[in-house]
């Protein structure tokens, strides 16, 4: 039985990761639907949680630029008619190429034309590549296309590159990769109050996914996405050494405003590094800091819009 209404139109499917949804892999979205259209087709994704490497290598399984509820909301504005979203198991690991393509692609989703990157590899140990998919897809029926690298400047956008952007801080670099600022997303949860008494309050965020990549410890211009919609401000990522004690945390100031958002999901596009953390010898001295900080953040944030 397929996953698909039985409505005799054909499929055009992508297959991958996809962690970050970033401008390669949207160049490979743009050509299945373009493909779709040509032939009267559906087009269909097909990704995986968790990160195949959570099940086969977990000592080198990288964190994601995207939760899953992350990814569902980037491919909710693709246009594409179907995400199917497979869970990555330890049998699914021990599929050779060609079962996985005959269960899932041909079994499940009557696959009529398949749309992949070109550094795409899928299988038993990755031992599928373009080659291996083109062979199956001449002796079972579907064609195959290979869409190229977009460049990243000094070389093609992966996801790998991404991660290495964020964890070093350089979010402008990564933004280039993804089409769009870095985010996470945090229930805002109560804190110590610290923040309200020196004259700033802050949204404590709690980041629910322990899989996700986090940038290193800073302070970061950004935007804050509330229900009630987007506001400039800044966030502190890490420790905070100026009070002995006091847990490393997630916060977030929002210029010019202050409502009460408890229990509220935000989610916070980073778009600068500012500075790292660093102890003051007092509060007053972080006081005169933090009116730097978001002077800063201001600055940053009006010449980005």
């Amino acid at each position: 039985m397929g996953l698909l209404p039985l409505d005799g139109k054909g499929t055009v499917v992508t297959v991958g990761t996809f962690d970050g949804v970033h401008r390669g892999h949207w160049a490979v979205l743009e050509r299945i639907r373009a493909r779709a259209a040509e032939t009267s087709s559906r087009t269909v994704l097909v990704t995986f949680h968790p990160h195949p490497l959570r099940i086969v290598r977990p000592e080198v399984a990288p964190r994601l630029l995207t939760t899953p509820v992350e990814k569902k909301e980037i491919l909710a504005e693709s246009g594409l008619d179907f995400a199917v979203f497979l869970q990555f198991t330890h049998a699914l690991s021990y599929y050779s190429p060609r079962r996985f393509v005959e269960e899932i692609l041909v079994g499940r989703l009557g696959v009529g034309e398949l749309v992949i990157g070109y550094d795409h590899g899928f299988g038993r140990g990755r031992s599928g590549d373009v080659d291996t998919l083109v062979e199956i897809g001449s002796e079972l029926g579907f064609k195959v296309e290979v869409v190229g690298p977009v460049d990243m400047g000094e070389g093609p956008v992966s996801s790998t590159r991404i991660r290495d952007a964020v964890s070093a801080g350089e979010m402008e670099l990564a933004r280039a990769g993804l089409g769009r600022p870095y985010s996470l997303r945090g229930i805002v949860v109560r804190g110590d109050g610290r923040g309200r008494t020196l004259g700033f309050p802050t949204a404590n965020l709690q980041v629910g996914s322990p899989d996700k990549l986090l940038p290193p410890p800073g302070i970061y211009a950004v935007r804050g996405v509330l229900r009630s919609g987007t506001f400039p401000g800044a966030l502190h990522l890490g420790p905070r050494p100026t009070f002995q004690g006091s847990a490393p945390s997630i916060e977030l100031h929002l210029l010019d405003f202050d409502r009460d958002v408890y229990g509220e999901e935000v989610r916070v596009d980073i778009i600068k590094f500012l500075r790292p953390v660093v102890p003051f010898e007092s509060a007053e001295a972080l006081v005169r800091q933090m009116r730097l900080d978001l002077g800063r953040a201001r600055e940053v944030l009006d010449a980005d819009r």
